[in-house]
């Protein structure tokens, strides 16, 4: 496996601690746990990192069985880096959207092969009884932060897996959000040696409690040194800035899972916008409008035959919220960038219920230079938001680093225009692009061809001459 020079290390590091496991057991004659902390920004590699792990693992006879718990939105990732990535015989359980989610953990307990479940935060907490009976052998939390509150369902039920699997993963761009406190339950899952397993002692030694009631806890400054050598003694640490290995662009697809119903209404439009092309004169101006209701759909929305725009899907908006998420926590400025006004507004609301400070261009607005100074020297301003056609030309947003496409419009021009904003001269980071991709449906063919710079009419004009169904994925 190819990794960068900071992978390789965090690999190693990773390593080191699992290698001084192995055959090793505490004090009660059990064998002994091992966690490692991979706190890695976004774009700097986590998952093919943790996957590296993994193999050393598997190749010295540690890894049969596996779990790997994410938000929803990045279990597919998941899945999809397993493919590019491990050199290993493996068999994968996706759980997101499978009904039948007990009975496929154990068709996998069973088998003697590599078993992997991949499965989100929410239901692993409620498959755990089923999920210790699968007893993974290693257990990776991906964007870990999500177990900062200690209190949860969630957070409890991942400290109690973690007490069973011998070796643990906790992926995250920093375990330290928005206070030192967010670190115990991070860390009573990875391992309950680091800072022990209550939460009282842990808060009375490292923290004052003042204000009204004695409720606000204020970290002790002397404390500081203690605190940060055993935060770092299973932890390593690399930001987005200083990984010199890197290219200057990284892209990333997540792929998203229209809800079933929302999937059935686009596969009836899908249908009928090909039969509908018999029917008219096959022209590009004619393909590309038959398949706007189709990129329109996949951001969560149609147009009815009386013109009102109906919501149908919040598939793409959940996977943004959690990236959203990732990146406050981190403390990054990040770009969206949408297509339709519907998705603008959408994307506007959630920021506003996340009480999340933006700066947007889009169509109406008139104070652009206002906008553009805000989002690049407001420090609380985290998000930019902005309609490809009317923000992808001539401003500079290099506060960010990371940009991400909601939704794609069709022409490369604009398509260029857009990810240029972030990647100037002035840009000191490398540049992370994460593309939200509806599963099966037209945005893949879309990407594909702005990607590899092929016209998208031709291409489908092509598609449909040839007897293909230009909108369906495959033909």
């Amino acid at each position: 496996m190819n990794l960068f020079e900071h992978q390789r290390k965090a690999r190693d590091f990773a390593v080191s601690i699992f290698a001084k496991g192995i055959d090793k057991h505490d004090y009660e004659g059990e064998p002994l746990n091992c966690g490692a902390a991979l706190l890695m920004e976004m774009g700097c590699g986590k998952t093919v990192t943790a996957i590296a792990i993994s193999q050393w693992l598997y190749e010295h006879h540690q890894l049969k069985r596996m779990l790997i718990v994410a938000p929803l939105s990045i279990l597919s990732v998941w899945e999809e880096e397993l493919q590019r990535f491990a050199e290993f015989p493996y068999t994968v359980h996706l759980l997101g959207t499978l009904p039948k989610k007990k009975q496929a953990i154990m068709e996998a307990r069973f088998k003697s092969d590599l078993q992997i479940i991949i499965v989100n935060y929410e239901s692993a907490w409620r498959l755990e009884k089923d999920i210790m009976a699968f007893n993974p052998d290693l257990i990776i939390a991906d964007e870990g932060h999500k177990l900062k509150e200690g209190r949860t369902s969630q957070s409890k039920s991942m400290h109690r897996l973690g007490d069973k699997a011998k070796f643990k993963l906790l992926l995250t761009g920093t375990v330290i959000t928005n206070k030192e406190i967010d670190v115990f339950s991070q860390y009573r899952f990875l391992d309950k040696r680091i800072f022990g397993t209550s939460f009282v002692i842990f808060r009375n030694r490292y923290f004052e409690m003042t204000g009204y009631g004695n409720h606000t806890p204020v970290f002790k400054k002397s404390m500081m040194d203690e605190f940060l050598k055993r935060l770092h003694s299973v932890a390593f640490r690399v930001t987005k800035s200083e990984c010199l290995d890197l290219p200057d662009m990284i892209e990333e697809i997540r792929t998203v899972d229209l809800e079933p119903k929302a999937m059935k209404l686009y596969k009836e439009v899908e249908r009928q916008s090909y039969a509908e092309l018999a029917e008219s004169e096959v022209s590009a101006v004619n393909v590309l409008t038959k398949m706007l209701r189709l990129s329109q759909l996949t951001g969560g929305h149609i147009t009815d035959d009386d013109g009102k725009v109906n919501a149908v899907s919040t598939a793409k908006l959940n996977a943004l919220s959690d990236i959203l998420d990732t990146a406050i926590e981190e403390n990054q400025k990040v770009v969206v960038m949408a297509r339709f006004t519907a998705e603008l507004d959408d994307i506007q609301r959630l920021l506003e219920k996340k009480q999340i400070e933006y700066a947007v261009i889009r169509g109406g607005i008139t104070d652009r230079d206002e906008q553009i100074r805000k989002f690049q020297n407001d420090s609380t301003c985290l998000v930019f938001v902005g309609q490809i056609a009317a923000a992808g030309l001539g401003i500079t947003l290099t506060a960010a680093s990371t940009m991400i496409f909601y939704s794609l419009d069709y022409s490369m021009s604009n398509f260029e225009q857009a990810k240029a904003r972030i990647h100037r001269v002035s840009q000191k980071n490398d540049c992370l692009y994460i593309y939200l991709i509806a599963k099966d449906t037209v945005d893949a063919k879309i990407l594909k061809s702005l990607r590899e710079k092929v016209d998208l009419a031709r291409l489908l004009v092509d598609d449909y001459r040839n007897g293909k169904n230009p909108y369906k994925i495959g033909g």
